[in-house]
């Protein structure tokens, strides 16, 4: 794992304990040199960083400490907590994003990603099911790190979880209150219901944007890996 000191000066202090989450973004950017100028620019009218940036090669590129609390979350919240800032580590993965071609994150990229994330869950105790998208936490603003991010071959190496539904949960499917189960995983109950449908199927049920008609619908499939989620989250 190729790790590069590159401090940011765009950090404060964490408010509260510390980070119990790890949140995956991406740059949106045309290449990771241009990401690495923004998220480390004092003078920027809106400050951002994150405190690690990969590259698509598999270059980690170390920006702020992990005791210290880095600005990339932005208006944000999971499980009632609105600082986001606070309680997470962001790691941000050079790949132009939606705005510039969106395209999969190569696998160099997604080898240190998940070497990374071992290493930072072992360090700070963070469960696999506190390892979210930005877009979990801010569904109606943003997309990352998007559906083509493999999201279940790092849950397979224990970063995250991957739902994988059983016959009682499209059992439960058909009567679910959908957006209590939204909320009872940790989505913002006052976000649009479509914006927070499809966050969740952007993280749980990427196969689905081959069908965009469907995105943001509660299919029964989709029902059915809430409803797994639900039993993976309060599991001991």
């Amino acid at each position: 794992m190729k790790l590069i000191d590159h401090p940011s000066p765009n950090f404060d202090e964490r408010k509260g304990g510390p980070p119990d989450c790890i949140i995956m973004h991406y740059t949106d950017m045309v290449t990771a040199q241009e990401a690495l100028e923004r998220l480390c620019d004092a003078n920027a009218e809106k400050k951002v960083s994150a405190h690690y940036l990969i590259d698509v090669d598999g270059t980690i590129y170390k920006l702020v400490d992990e005791d210290k609390r880095a600005w990339h979350a932005g208006i944000s919240s999971w499980q009632g907590e609105a600082d986001m800032n606070s309680r997470a580590i962001g790691i941000e993965l050079a790949n132009p994003g939606h705005s510039n071609g969106y395209v999969p994150f190569p696998a160099a990229q997604m080898k240190a990603l998940a070497e990374l994330s071992k290493q930072i869950m072992a360090r700070n105790g963070i469960l696999p099911v506190r390892v979210l998208a930005h877009s979990d936490i801010a569904p109606s603003r943003k997309q990352d790190p998007g559906h083509l991010f493999d999201w279940k071959g790092l849950a397979d190496q224990g970063i995250g979880v991957w739902p994988v539904p059983l016959k009682e949960d499209f059992e439960r499917a058909a009567t679910m209150d959908v957006r209590a189960a939204l909320t009872a995983v940790g989505y913002n109950p006052d976000e649009d219901l479509k914006s927070v449908l499809t966050a969740f199927q952007r993280h749980y049920h990427p196969e689905i944007f081959k069908t965009p008609g469907k995105v943001g619908q509660p299919d029964l499939e989709t029902l059915a890996r809430l409803s797994r989620l639900q039993n993976l989250k309060f599991s001991p």
